[in-house]
């Protein structure tokens, strides 16, 4: 006979706002380093992409 033993981790609400802010912190970078780099292909790239998505930009 085989048993089979499921285990489940809570993730705590600490751990939580972690991911949070550490998610939140990757999309400012994000954001902030395509929409104010001075490298024209970087946001251009990232303008096109906004338009792929149909979300208005000016």
């Amino acid at each position: 006979m085989t048993t089979t033993t499921v285990s489940q981790t809570a993730t705590s609400s600490t751990g939580r706002r972690v991911q949070l802010g550490l998610a939140a912190l990757l999309g400012f970078f994000i954001v902030g380093f395509t929409g104010l780099s001075q490298v024209e292909a970087v946001h251009n790239a990232a303008h096109d992409y906004r338009h792929s998505l149909g979300f208005p930009c000016h």
